[in-house]
């Protein structure tokens, strides 16, 4: 059975995965409503300065995956032409540590694209590096076949050997909190905290 890794948010992932696997919060959805995303990880490295990988990299990942990319913040790894073609042949989208431009097309096509930012000076095509080798995005490590899930509130990196239990985790916790209403999740959420306040010796005397 295919697992819908997006069918819950990545705040659900939180009682799943420790810290270390969600990526820096300055790596964000650059266009809003954002759609949430999911897809294994297509991995590249970009040069400082250099954007070659990325654009060789389109016409190699599969369709449903999401291209991960370490680059720079300095130059452009991509425009609107080559979000076009990504999203033409079915990525799901891009998470990039580093910046794209031509924002106003992306955004126009709806294709995601979570990164730093934009800036719109393009980089060079000269630097080869191999393609799906693990990358440092966002300050976590990636390895080719990770799940990625992106939405508006971060992206969690779910490795690959644990993601169906990460996702069975994630989706209980999902089915908890869908199940109960306010007052019930408050009468739960007040015992739990004074529990822990009455443990740790607080007093409001």
């Amino acid at each position: 059975m295919t697992i819908d890794f997006s069918s819950v948010s990545t705040c659900e992932y939180a009682d799943a995965l420790p810290r270390e696997q969600f990526m820096d919060y300055a790596i964000h959805s650059l266009w809003q409503p954002v759609p949430r995303i999911s897809g294994p990880a297509f991995t590249v490295k970009c040069q400082p300065g250099d954007h070659l990988m990325l654009h060789a990299a389109i016409y190699r990942a599969k369709p449903g995956d999401i291209i991960v990319v370490e680059a720079d913040d300095q130059f452009a790894v991509s425009g609107g032409n080559v979000c076009a073609i990504a999203q033409r042949r079915g990525i799901a989208g891009f998470v990039v540590d580093g910046v794209i431009r031509d924002l106003a097309e992306v955004r126009e096509m709806g294709f995601a694209v979570f990164a730093r930012g934009v800036i719109p000076k393009p980089g060079a095509k000269k630097c080869v590096d191999p393609l799906n080798q693990p990358v440092n995005c966002g300050g976590v490590t990636v390895h080719p076949g990770d799940i990625i899930v992106a939405d508006e509130e971060g992206i969690a990196v779910v490795p690959q050997a644990s993601a169906a239990e990460a996702f069975e985790i994630a989706k209980k916790r999902a089915d908890k909190d869908s199940s109960m209403t306010l007052d019930e999740w408050q009468a739960n959420h007040h015992d739990n905290v004074e529990a822990i306040l009455s443990k740790l010796g607080f007093s409001d005397t």
